[in-house]
């Protein structure tokens, strides 16, 4: 038996983790459980969610690490790549990269070599959560059923990219923001996961490799 933490960046992708890929992980006895980052603590409050600065979520990462020191115990991530701090490991280096994959790569190894763990098993999101809901936009419809011609945006969108991996970075072309742009009243929390959950996790695979990749390694755990 395997038990893995995740630890996420917000609550959007706690709940994704927890309805769509823990059921998955059970099956293969890998048992999982899944909390945000941790960013500060003020008057004994803990604030959690989002990453502010590289070093308060390695801080809390290598408390978790410390935790549970059992050799049972797996740890991963789910980052965006979209607006992550510039102090992150190799974050001056990846961008000098054109190849989209050979910059992630370069991100998640140098994590790894900065966390020091073999346990850990670092992912970035290519390029945030919502790129997942641009696999099979139509699926909008189960949170936006009366947005027909605004789910059609959707979907143009997605036909100019061989994967929503692919849908960049910029500050107004980010998924987040072309989704806000045509619906302004979607919702990350409530929203996002119950759309994931209905386009599946065997579509959102077959669409979005480096997605695929990370979740093979989970599955491949002992």
């Amino acid at each position: 038996m395997i038990r893995l933490h995740f630890v996420v960046e917000g609550q959007t992708e706690e709940t994704f983790v927890n309805n769509v890929l823990t059921p998955t992980l059970s099956g293969l006895n890998i048992f999982s459980d899944v909390r945000c980052v941790q960013t500060g603590r003020k008057r004994g409050k803990r604030y959690k969610g989002g990453i502010t600065d590289y070093i308060k979520l390695k801080n809390d990462l290598q408390r978790w690490l410390k935790q549970d020191s059992h050799t049972d115990a797996r740890f991963t991530t789910m980052f965006d790549f979209y607006a992550l701090p510039h102090d992150f490991p190799g974050y001056a280096e990846s961008h000098k990269k054109t190849d989209l994959k050979a910059r992630i790569e370069h991100l998640e190894s140098c994590f790894q070599a900065d966390i020091e763990d073999h346990r850990f098993i670092p992912y970035i999101q290519l390029h945030e959560f919502e790129a997942l809901l641009f696999t099979e936009p139509t699926k909008f419809a189960v949170a936006y059923p009366d947005r027909e011609r605004e789910i059609q945006q959707l979907v143009a969108i997605r036909s100019c990219f061989t994967s929503p991996e692919e849908i960049n970075e910029g500050q107004n072309t980010c998924p987040s923001k072309r989704i806000k742009t045509i619906l302004p009243d979607y919702s990350k929390v409530s929203a996002g996961p119950r759309i994931a959950m209905k386009i599946g996790l065997n579509k959102i695979r077959a669409d979005n490799p480096h997605f695929n990749e990370w979740l093979t390694k989970l599955e491949q755990l002992n």
